[in-house]
């Protein structure tokens, strides 16, 4: 077991992401909305921000009671950003290089 697996089973956390023929993916595990236009939509899920890329995307189903979100239009790119890595990271080289 790796050690990400053993973070999820620790902590019970389950998301889903399912893309069908890149145009409309539904997301479960949704915390919040937290920018979208018709290029670019950021969502802040359970296991961190997830970037969706692409054309003319809309946002088709919210619902916070789910937390599931689903958006439609021509995906390009998915993307994690896990913010505690960023964070941390910068810090320690904001601190290094002073």
């Amino acid at each position: 077991m790796t050690l990400e697996e053993k973070k999820l089973s620790t902590t019970n956390i389950m998301q889903n992401l399912i893309l069908e023929n890149r145009n409309k993916l539904s997301i479960s595990g949704v915390l919040d909305v937290l920018s979208f236009d018709d290029q670019i939509v950021i969502i802040e899920t359970e296991m961190g921000l997830l970037t969706v890329k692409g054309e003319n995307l809309k946002i088709n189903k919210l619902s916070i009671d789910t937390s599931e979100v689903i958006v439609e239009g021509d995906i390009f790119e998915l993307a994690y950003n896990d913010e505690n890595i960023n964070k941390k990271s910068s810090g320690f080289l904001n601190k290094i290089f002073k």
